[in-house]
């Protein structure tokens, strides 16, 4: 426990707070960023050798690391990023994106480390036959694929809980504020993750094929895949990291879709997503998949519109309606959106330009000139601009849905001995906030989501306090109590 020993200790603590709430994971508070390279997360089988060699091998599964330089906070909001590239390599998938050191991660991953996450920027299994004659090869070959990006998603998440529990956590990570993030394929990669809980939900009429005789045949298979979490053995998965957990707390998709919406169940993850609604290559309700270039058919999916949709429907995403945020950028989504909290289209002219966000460098990207096909006007500072839109509406969404006021308070937290409770919580009018310390409140300020100061209340001088709604907007707030030994803070929602 840290004593303070003089009012002016006090007064400098209080602020230190109040700035701490008002930026540390709503915008950009560090100059710096340190990363961390190839990382190794897990080991498993690929079959991107197959065609040549007839045989999978055992690839290193790795991720860059990104943290905030010159950070002494120790235990942070983790978000674990997923390239696009339509599970092929790269240059061979003919786009210009398909690694973890894409230009368009980099400069996320970078930005949201300098507003105090740590970002992991990870690679996974590739390999299907986009160019198969028949459609079910297509199919198969694609389901399997993203079978296996959700293994490697599952690994990486307890890889990161493993650190924490065995190795002293050396990338000062929260284990469980954890987000999942995935750009394009990576964004398949990040909403299936979410929903694909049991082997049995892949059981459905799209992903039944057929034997040599004919009869039909699941197209995952335990026997050679495992299970979705990658945690029992197949004869192309190997388990990793078994014994811990695979669950997360956030899902963001950008211009990704979801294999079939009837995995997608109440109670699941709060998601966010990003989509073009006129993207050719993941539909925005729902649609075919088509192979980018040769306009091949695959299999149906379902887009953001309709993932969205569902997850207010089932009340997933209420941490995002209860906070009642109204930024520019809500603002903007909402007015296009139909409601369905955490949706943002961005309708463009171009209706090929299916990833407005992606950036790269036209003198060394081999495949600069298929980009501009579908991305005419791609520049920096355009990509800039998306990712302004991005970022912004995604902060608030995570301070609330990851809780990051808490996390903040822990460890700013002068008091760790000392509980502030608020009763009713929620409520509609007012709630009484009461110390469990021996000591008197002294003040208390109440911040919004952004960080502003909407109340404060000076010389309160006792254990308890009415704190009264009157004007304020229905939504989330952080109590800041300060004692005389320090300060302990509370999250309270008024209805």
């Amino acid at each position: 426990m840290k004593y303070f020993n003089s009012f002016f200790s006090l007064v400098f603590l209080c602020c230190s707070i109040n700035a701490i709430a008002q930026d540390r994971y709503l915008e950009e508070v560090f100059n710096e960023v340190k990363v961390t390279s190839d990382i190794t997360y897990g080991n498993n089988l690929s079959i991107i050798t197959v065609p040549i060699t007839g045989m999978p091998f055992l690839q290193a599964l790795k991720v860059d690391i990104y943290e905030p330089e010159n950070d002494d906070i120790t235990q942070r909001p983790l978000i674990i990023m997923f390239h696009t590239g339509n599970f092929l390599p790269h240059p061979d998938n003919q786009g210009t994106g398909g690694t973890k050191t894409d230009l368009t991660v980099v400069g996320m991953a970078e930005r949201l480390a300098k507003m105090g996450y740590v970002v992991a920027s990870a690679t996974f299994r590739l390999g299907w036959n986009p160019i198969a004659p028949d459609q079910p090869t297509r199919v198969n070959t694609l389901i399997n694929a993203a079978y296996r990006g959700v293994q490697d998603a599952n690994t990486s998440i307890r890889f990161f809980k493993k650190t924490v529990a065995e190795d002293g956590n050396p990338y000062g990570v929260d284990p469980d504020r954890i987000t999942l993030w995935g750009f394009g394929t990576g964004g398949y990669i990040t909403l299936n993750t979410a929903v694909l809980d049991v082997y049995e939900k892949t059981l459905i009429p799209k992903f039944i094929g057929q034997d040599d005789m004919g009869n039909p045949r699941p197209m995952v298979l335990t026997a050679l895949s495992g299970n979705p979490q990658g945690t029992t053995q197949g004869a192309i998965n190997i388990p990793n990291h078994v014994g811990y957990e695979s669950d997360f707390q956030l899902c963001v998709n950008l211009g990704g879709a979801m294999g079939d919406t009837s995995w997608l169940d109440p109670g699941m993850v709060p998601m966010i997503s990003f989509q073009v609604p006129s993207d050719p290559f993941a539909p925005y309700t729902e649609g075919i998949v088509i192979v980018p270039g040769l306009n091949l058919p695959v299999v149906e999916v379902q887009g953001s519109y309709l993932v969205q949709q569902l997850a207010n429907a089932y009340g997933n995403n209420d941490v995002f309606v209860n906070a009642n945020i109204n930024d520019v950028y809500t603002q903007v989504a909402n007015s296009r959106n139909d409601g369905y909290e955490g949706l943002f289209p961005f309708p463009r002219a171009f209706p090929l330009d299916s990833s407005p966000w992606d950036w790269w460098d036209p003198a060394t990207n081999v495949n600069h000139a298929n980009g501009i096909l579908t991305n005419p006007d791609m520049s920096f500072d355009k990509a800039m601009l998306f990712a302004d839109s991005i970022i912004g509406y995604f902060a608030p969404r995570a301070y609330v849905a990851l809780d990051l006021a808490t996390l903040i308070s822990v460890e700013e937290n002068i008091l760790p001995d000392a509980e502030l409770k608020a009763m009713p919580n929620p409520a509609h009018s007012q709630i009484l906030v009461a110390t469990t310390s021996a000591e008197p409140i002294r003040e208390i300020t109440m911040m919004d989501i952004n960080g502003k100061v909407v109340k404060s209340y000076r010389n309160v001088d006792n254990q308890y306090f009415t704190v009264h709604r009157n004007d304020l907007a229905a939504g989330v707030y952080m109590l800041h109590a300060r004692l005389d030994k320090g300060v302990i803070t509370k999250k309270i929602i008024f209805q």
